[in-house]
């Protein structure tokens, strides 16, 4: 059998299974990639909720549904110095943290998914817990978590970036099965992205707002 896919972490992991497009549940290890909300499926580029104000817009629509690349800069530059601060702190490369962040959630701090992943690096409320999370809402908190789960993961795949990034997406103990990235085409594009999004962070002058 496959060790805690969570290593250092307890093994509780959420249990809560979806209904919706948007999200497959994935306990880490589970062999089952998640799709993130800047990868949305042809279901839900439209799919809305009305409300008495209007309409609100759900999970990927609501995060990067027509956001430019002026609007995206704009973002990452606020979240900055909390994402240099927080790397620094757990060993790992700020330009890696604001890629996933930019996949993840299109540096959009009320980000929310169907099955309940929060916040700027989309951490399940149970995974946020364990990471010492409070509320996932809270920038400072979420990045801190984030970057501590890939300081975590790059540790137990031997500082390996494209399996850490693939078991950010698809749990450690799918790669530890497949010894390296799982073939989900979900899971490999999402790698990709990150590894395209952290060559050009890696080369780009970090702005801060």
């Amino acid at each position: 059998l496959p060790p805690n896919p969570i290593a250092v972490l307890p093994p509780t992991m959420p249990t809560g299974k979806p209904t919706n497009a948007e999200y497959t549940v994935i306990h880490p290890g589970s062999g089952a990639p998640r799709p993130v909300l800047s990868m949305p499926s042809s279901e839900l580029s439209t799919e809305i909720t009305p409300t008495e104000s209007g309409e609100t817009l759900i999970g990927w629509a609501a995060s990067c549904k027509g956001v430019t690349k002026e609007i995206l800069d704009k973002r990452a530059a606020q979240w900055q110095t909390l994402v240099t601060k927080h790397a620094k702190a757990h060993g790992v490369p700020a330009a890696l943290v604001r890629a996933v962040m930019r996949v993840e959630s299109c540096f959009d701090p009320r980000a929310v998914s169907r099955v309940g992943a929060r916040g700027l690096m989309q951490l399940m409320p149970e995974t946020a817990a364990q990471l010492g999370v409070r509320d996932s809402f809270d920038a400072d908190q979420n990045i801190a978590g984030g970057a501590r789960y890939l300081s975590l993961l790059l540790g137990r795949f031997k500082n390996d970036t494209r399996l850490a990034i693939a078991a950010y997406n698809a749990g450690p103990s799918a790669v530890d099965t497949y010894r390296g990235i799982p073939p989900f085409p979900e899971t490999r594009s999402y790698v990709q992205r990150v590894i395209t999004e952290y060559r050009e962070n890696i080369h780009a002058k970090p702005k801060q707002s």
